[in-house]
């Protein structure tokens, strides 16, 4: 049985999954594509991250994927203009709330970002000027506690307002637009 793989930039406002049980509607990845049947992602971006999803047919790769321990590179937009300090902070790791207790976060690479990423419009407004300057960082991660690059900003004092993951081992996302789908032979995801 050949197996698919697919590379996507998940928009702001979808789940990373294919079935959803509650009543509530909420917007679904097969909504983008008709994807085979039996994909799954590989991993997950919550309903307000955006960004690189890796999905496949194959359990296996999902698998090895997963348990390599991968880096994972998040741009995030957050509150305020954020410090040199709370840089070094996130890169030497913080304490956060993880399942009821307390966690602190592995070393990890995180920088400024000068430029301001263009991810186009999101699907939701962020904010507009009134509220305060915001900025941009990168922060990149080998773990993957829940919604934990959010808790990390928020520890440093600079909460997240937009997160969009453009990076998972050597796979990046590159100029595809949110929604866009791009099938490949496999992952080339050494780091």
């Amino acid at each position: 049985m050949s197996h698919h793989h697919f590379i996507i930039h998940k928009p702001y406002g979808y789940l990373s999954q294919f079935i959803y049980e509650l009543k509530r509607r909420k917007k679904l990845l097969g909504e983008l594509y008709d994807f085979p049947e039996g994909t799954m992602a590989i991993g997950r971006l919550d309903e307000d991250s955006e960004g690189l999803l890796l999905l496949t047919t194959d359990g296996k790769v999902s698998e090895q994927i997963r348990s390599k321990k991968v880096d994972k590179e998040y741009y995030v937009q957050v509150d305020g203009v954020i410090t040199q300090n709370a840089i070094d902070l996130l890169k030497e790791g913080v304490e956060i709330g993880f399942d009821g207790g307390k966690y602190k976060t592995k070393k990890c690479d995180a920088r400024l970002i000068t430029e301001i990423p263009d991810f186009g419009p999101r699907g939701k407004k962020i904010r507009d000027e009134r509220h305060g300057p915001t900025s941009w960082a990168s922060i990149t991660v080998n773990e993957g506690k829940f919604r934990q690059v959010r808790k990390m900003t928020a520890a440093v004092g600079f909460p997240t307002l937009r997160l969009v993951r453009v990076r998972i081992g050597n796979v990046h996302l590159n100029n595809l637009l949110a929604g866009q789908v791009l099938e490949v032979s496999d992952f080339q995801l050494n780091n």
